[in-house]
């Protein structure tokens, strides 16, 4: 199954979309739409309009980018901890062992939660198209809320 981060359903204004990999009872990593709520409109910046914000972690954190290459697809791998990925250029897939490929680009937002799979299988990943999958991974020490986007 292939599906298009874009090509999903409609998003709630207050509600920031992103796809979950993570692990079911079976040990296989999957991967399904998650959401974080909880926005309010508070005054971010002082001097500032108030807009809609919601503090999601508080904590230590290592940002690290990636580059993929086109035409290398990565060997299966588990997340090396939680990790928050984001897309700044190009495209990527990422296929977990349920068989479910989802395509994301600029805009999109994954979380790499897959510690701890089968056989430590996890998933792959790979640039889409001619051009470099650039990412900006956030790694933080625990997951998010566990909170399925319905």
């Amino acid at each position: 199954m292939k599906l298009n981060a874009n090509s999903q359903k409609a998003i709630k204004n207050d509600d920031v979309i992103f796809w979950r990999v993570w692990v079911n009872d079976q040990g296989d990593s999957c991967q399904s739409l998650h959401s974080l709520t909880g926005h309010k409109q508070s005054v971010f910046a002082q001097g500032a309009a108030p807009i809609l914000s919601a503090i999601h972690y508080k904590g230590n954190a290592k940002l690290i980018t990636l580059i993929l290459m086109p035409g290398e697809i990565g060997d299966w791998h588990e997340n090396p901890m939680p990790q928050w990925i984001i897309p700044l250029r190009g495209r990527w897939s990422v296929e977990t062992m349920d068989g479910v490929i989802i395509e994301m680009g600029p805009g999109d937002i994954s979380f790499g939660g897959d510690q701890g799979t089968t056989h430590r299988k996890g998933h792959r990943s790979w640039a889409v198209g001619q051009t470099p999958a650039e990412l900006l991974l956030i790694q933080v020490p625990e997951p998010p809320p566990w909170n399925p986007y319905e």
